[in-house]
């Protein structure tokens, strides 16, 4: 396999645990291996990282920006009452939520 011939892969860094992952860039590598020990070496160069993620791009899924009014519209309490603790009654007890 050529140079030219080997996948994408898109890195994810995550500086400290509790923190999420969050997308740092994208690199070429022959396998995942590689993927894994070029991303520690082109994107950790800083230090703070606690965990690196390198996925194929081909492996991810995404959503068309085409589709987004109908893909992420908010759901509405009259369309999907069942996602809105309106109708709960809450005791005195409980305090501010």
């Amino acid at each position: 396999m050529t140079e030219k011939n080997w996948p994408l892969y898109e890195v994810f860094l995550r500086p400290r645990n509790g923190l999420a992952h969050k997308h740092v860039g994208s690199l070429h590598a022959s396998d995942d291996e590689m993927a894994l020990a070029n991303a520690r070496d082109l994107y950790t160069r800083r230090g703070d990282v606690d965990s690196i993620w390198v996925v194929p791009s081909r492996a991810i899924i995404a959503s068309d920006p085409a589709d987004k009014d109908m893909l992420l519209e908010p759901s509405s309490a009259e369309r999907k009452p069942y996602r809105h603790p309106t109708f709960y009654d809450i005791p005195d007890e409980v305090g501010h939520m």
